[in-house]
């Protein structure tokens, strides 16, 4: 009895993982998809082809070896299948080359964000953006590559290790986690440090004063007026929300996976499964996060929204409900207030002389 409830209590737990792993799925696809069309129909953004390229390396993620690991046997897959040694091999590159592309696009779009901000004026410092993603996939293909020469996958009933922590790369494990994590957290943290402290400084500059300000009389009242508010305001907290949502987010998501490899192989086996789709929830995290928190692609966005959804008609127009229209409308005479005197009714003059004898006098 005791093992029939903890079998349950294992099945149970191995389908809520196995749901919460296809919710991450359907929105790393949705999310990557809605952004990448609405980057496509907005032909002004700055950093199109940066965000472009992380849209399409997080789809080719969600659509490759995110459903291998929801079909795949566990570690580090959630499904019962096994693969073969074809989809194993296919499985470790794959991993070990869109991983790397993935962390890199996003510290390279977080220094093309710093250099248009930092350094608005200079264009000499901007290298071209064909040289930036031809060195990140130079570096995905050769961790991709280095990834074939580990062990081959093990016969049953032992697991096939598929996967770049047990299985690939072998010695290369660390060179793999310096490239594809130490690397761009380091150039992330370098960027938005910067951007920190340009948007810091801008918030604690004093505004400039009008143009025509007239001088402060030496009153009580004037001076109880420039006196501070009762919650000040932090100029630092703004500035600090977008660098903090971005390097939180990359080391929530891949600083276990980089520890991960690190670590010896028998024990990160273990946390295979755990530490791997940890990392696979940044593809659908990378959508909120450098599109929807971005002021122009939400503008964009509805922009876009309002062209697909029809409008309905409206009985009212909005010139009518207008307050000029309605004080035009309000200062208007009634109707037959402004007729004139050839147009009023004409009146027996004797009828209105016997009504003035018949008035009374006033005493």
């Amino acid at each position: 009895m005791a093992n029939s409830t903890g079998l349950n209590a294992t099945e149970v737990a191995g389908s809520m993982v196995l749901i919460l792993a296809v919710v991450v799925e359907a929105a790393a696809l949705l999310g990557n998809g809605a952004l990448l069309v609405v980057v496509l129909r907005t032909p002004g953004l700055r950093d199109a082809l940066y965000l472009m390229h992380l849209c399409i390396v997080d789809l080719l993620a969600a659509a490759s070896i995110m459903p291998l690991g929801l079909l795949a046997a566990p570690p580090p897959g959630l499904g019962r299948e096994r693969l073969g040694p074809v989809l194993c091999g296919a499985s470790r590159f794959l991993s070990a080359a869109l991983l790397p592309a993935s962390t890199l696009g996003v510290a390279v779009l977080a220094l093309a964000r710093c250099r248009f901000i930092v350094h608005p004026l200079r264009p000499s410092v901007r290298p071209a953006p064909s040289l930036v993603l031809t060195a990140v996939w130079a570096t995905a293909a050769l961790l991709g590559a280095l990834s074939l020469l580990g062990p081959p996958p093990a016969t049953p009933p032992a697991p096939a290790r598929c996967s770049v922590l047990a299985g690939g790369l072998g010695p290369f494990r660390p060179l793999w986690a310096l490239l594809a994590f130490a690397l761009p957290a380091l150039l992330l943290l370098a960027a938005y440090g910067s951007i920190f402290l340009v948007a810091r400084r801008a918030a604690l500059r004093p505004p400039p004063p009008a143009r025509g300000a007239r001088l402060r009389s030496d009153s009580l009242d004037s001076r109880l007026s420039i006196l501070p508010a009762l919650r000040p305001r932090l100029p630092g907290v703004k500035a600090a929300l977008a660098p903090a949502l971005a390097v939180g987010q990359f080391a929530a998501c891949w600083l276990p996976y980089g520890c991960a490899c690190l670590a010896p192989a028998a024990q990160a086996a273990k946390a295979e499964a755990a530490v791997t789709w940890v990392a696979y929830s940044a593809f659908a995290a990378h959508p909120f996060l450098y599109g929807l928190l971005q002021r122009p692609v939400r503008r964009a966005l509805g922009r876009l929204a309002r062209q697909a959804v029809p409008r309905c008609p409206r009985t009212c127009t909005l010139r009518t409900w207008h307050p000029r229209a309605l004080l035009q409308h309000l200062k208007e005479p009634p109707e037959g207030a402004a007729l004139g005197r050839s147009e009023a009714p004409e009146q027996d003059p004797g009828l209105a002389r016997g009504a003035i004898l018949s008035m009374p006098k006033a005493t």
